[in-house]
């Protein structure tokens, strides 16, 4: 395989899979690497790391990476220094790559004490294109499923009829479009049913500002801090005074109220 970027350096495009997302908390699990050369060869590595702690349920059913599969794999510590060659000298990419990748690596990096910097390097994120390019907002939204120019966009009325437009031409547009779940079995996500529509926008969310969710198994969990992925219900009975830290704690109302919900009930979806 080989590339047509004019490069002037080496671009080595990665990406990770790790235990979660939180850069000062989580550990990567997998690093896959195709370093591409001013030559147009490319060159690929892909390793997985054993990351020191468990992998939550919640990240091996996205990445499909289980504790069993990484138990005699190499720390990050025994591969940091020769990772660390392997990019020596090249500009860095990825999809999402400055927002989370990037960061992810350098802690890693940073953790096990190798100085990895990354202010002489540039930083190429193919998302920003891809979202510079290809806007996701009404006006685009209109353009596309409607296929006009959308007049007095911002204007409320204007928007919201347009908005009307669209969720009629989507449905009509994707009712019969199959997808694949992880266990590649094909279902239709769009279907002209509310509900339907309502469980794939509201996306698992418990409270909208997301800080509890639903879990593969529905039941509601912590969605930040220090419990994250762990039962809202669980934690409230192990420790109450995490609930008054939420109810005194500049949290939305919103918050609050399902928090007490669910500690009244400690339901299960």
């Amino acid at each position: 395989m080989e590339h047509q970027l004019q490069l002037k350096k080496p671009l080595a495009f990665f990406d990770l899979e790790t235990t979660g997302v939180q850069v000062q908390k989580d550990r990567i699990v997998e690093i896959a690497i195709a370093k591409a050369h001013i030559d147009g060869s490319i060159e690929i590595k892909t390793r997985r790391i054993n990351p020191g702690i468990p992998i939550p349920l919640e990240a091996s059913l996205v990445h499909g990476i289980y504790d069993e599969d990484v138990k005699d794999e190499p720390s990050f510590k025994q591969v940091a220094k020769s990772l660390a060659q392997f990019l020596e000298g090249c500009d860095l990419a990825g999809f999402n790559s400055n927002r989370f990748d990037v960061p992810m690596l350098v802690e890693e990096f940073l953790r096990n004490g190798v100085d990895f910097e990354v202010k002489n390097r540039k930083l190429i994120d193919a998302q920003r294109i891809y979202h510079l390019m290809e806007p996701r907002n009404l006006s685009a939204a209109y353009k596309f499923y409607c296929k006009k120019e959308l007049k007095n966009a911002h204007s409320a009325e204007a928007d919201v009829l347009a908005t009307l437009e669209v969720l009629n031409a989507q449905v009509k547009y994707y009712e019969n479009t199959p997808l694949k779940d992880e266990n590649d079995k094909e279902y239709f996500p769009i279907q002209n049913d509310m509900s339907v529509l309502n469980q794939l926008s509201t996306n698992n969310l418990i409270d909208f500002a997301g800080r509890m969710v639903y879990n593969k198994e529905q039941v509601a969990v912590f969605n930040f801090g220090k419990h994250m992925g762990k039962p809202v219900a669980e934690v409230l009975a192990k420790e109450p005074s995490y609930y008054d830290w939420i109810l005194n704690g500049e949290f939305p109302e919103d918050t609050k109220r399902k928090l007490t919900e669910i500690k009244l009930s400690g339901f299960k979806r």
